[in-house]
């Protein structure tokens, strides 16, 4: 499927096949760029995808690299499939590296961890390739780890105030209205924050019962996903020294980093 921006003929992004709990209608791709073309997240290992991908980007012009928003498989296993469609690129991504304000292409890395430890995203003039750091429709998880929540919250506030006038996001639709999204998904955090509190607060402190009282909107088959972004509050908590001994902490799956 292609996702066009009305007005935009220089990002066009193409979503793969491979919808699920948790890429909802599956990895989009972004393709950037008029003459020297970069692809951001490759998207899953479907040769489908990564034909229609190397497809648009032979019919753009030259291809000049990828910028990886993380490495989840979902998002970077059409890496070597595509290099070996089109030929040999420089990769910017966070495990090798990419920091704040580096260049891939026309593109600028834009610091936003929280989803995982080598979670970045990329600006384009006014539209911010954000990853899995923010959807239209439906909050992400975030992982655990020292820091990890509030630089989480940290971020998403940094890329309010940078004002860019579209997000095209990971997963899902494009977010037309950045600033109220961001608002609203800061806003969830914190309800959720203030919620866990005054759970652990009345005496809930093993995992299942703050998952009941806290995340009692999430179905059970986002429940594992909740547990990771619950360990993540418990973390930031800890952290502030605002967390009781007693509260039960989750075991972290191996499928998060």
């Amino acid at each position: 499927m292609r996702i066009e921006i009305t007005g935009r003929e220089d990002v066009l992004g193409i979503r793969a096949d491979n919808p699920g709990p948790l890429t909802l209608e599956g990895t989009n791709t972004w393709i950037v760029g008029s003459t020297d073309i970069w692809v951001v997240d490759p998207g899953p290992e479907l040769a489908q995808h990564a034909d229609a991908v190397a497809e648009e980007v032979s019919a753009r012009g030259r291809f000049a690299g990828i910028a990886l928003t993380h490495g989840h498989g979902d998002h970077s296993d059409a890496v070597p499939l595509l290099l070996e469609r089109l030929g040999p690129v420089p990769v910017i991504a966070g495990l090798s590296g990419a920091r704040r304000g580096q260049k891939a292409g026309d593109m600028e890395v834009v610091s936003l961890p929280g989803h995982c430890t080598d979670h970045i995203a990329f600006a384009h003039e006014d539209i911010v390739f954000t990853g899995d750091a923010i959807f239209a429709d439906s909050s992400v998880f975030v992982s655990p780890g020292a820091g990890s929540l509030a630089g989480y919250l940290a971020a998403l506030g940094e890329l309010r105030d940078r004002g860019p006038r579209l997000l095209a996001p990971g997963h899902g639709w494009l977010i037309e209205d950045p600033q109220a999204r961001i608002n609203e998904q800061l806003e969830h955090r914190l309800n959720r924050e203030r919620r866990l509190v005054e759970a652990i607060g009345v005496g809930h402190t093993s995992i299942a019962e703050v998952l009941s009282v806290v995340w009692d909107d999430v179905p059970d088959y986002l429940l594992p996903a909740a547990t990771v972004t619950l360990a993540a509050h418990l973390d930031k908590l800890h952290e502030e020294g605002r967390l009781p001994e007693a509260v039960e902490r989750p075991v972290i799956p191996e499928w998060v980093v």
